[in-house]
């Protein structure tokens, strides 16, 4: 039975502007709730189920998935790879919750890519890129899969529901 206290964290080693961040930020949130987090490393569609297998065997309660392009790219793999061995997981975005993960919090894709669209008009009507402000989105969106916790033996509580921006069922 996997316990709670211990958490695995995938990034991958070869994207150090991600997994660096990624690791110390998690790793002080997790300190601060009384977790054990373990990092895990995939660099390669092939490291996953190695990933995978430490996890089992660190028999830890939940996973976190860094936002890499690579685990992006195979979010229906990494899926079926939670529910396969029965790890509660969270992804930055939407997209893995609807390929079968259980649940993703991140920042809003679609104002990502709306602020992306106005700078792209703004620079080819003339303004300077070193003008335009820096920003960052403040919407952060919940999406829970029902499917996918009935899968794992998990009661999602209600007040969790309530804050979803999307229940997949």
């Amino acid at each position: 039975m996997p316990t709670a206290t211990i958490v695995g964290l995938l990034v991958n080693p070869t994207n150090p502007n991600e997994a660096e961040p990624t690791t110390k930020n998690l790793q002080a949130a997790a300190r601060s709730l009384g977790l054990e987090m373990h990092v895990l490393h995939a660099s390669a569609e092939g490291d996953f189920d190695a990933a995978f297998a430490t996890l089992i065997q660190l028999r830890a309660g939940a996973l976190a998935i860094g936002t890499d392009p690579l685990f992006t790219s195979r979010l229906e793999q990494l899926a079926a790879l939670t529910v396969r061995h029965a790890v509660p997981t969270v992804y930055q975005f939407r997209e893995f919750t609807a390929a079968g993960g259980l649940m993703s919090y991140g920042g809003s894709l679609t104002d990502t890519f709306r602020a992306a669209g106005v700078y792209t008009g703004r620079i080819l009507k003339g303004d300077k890129p070193a003008d335009l402000p820096v920003q960052q989105t403040t919407k952060v969106e919940l999406f829970l899969n029902l499917k996918t916790a009935k899968a794992l033996g998990l009661t999602v509580p209600i007040p969790l529901l309530g804050r979803a921006d999307e229940v997949i069922e």
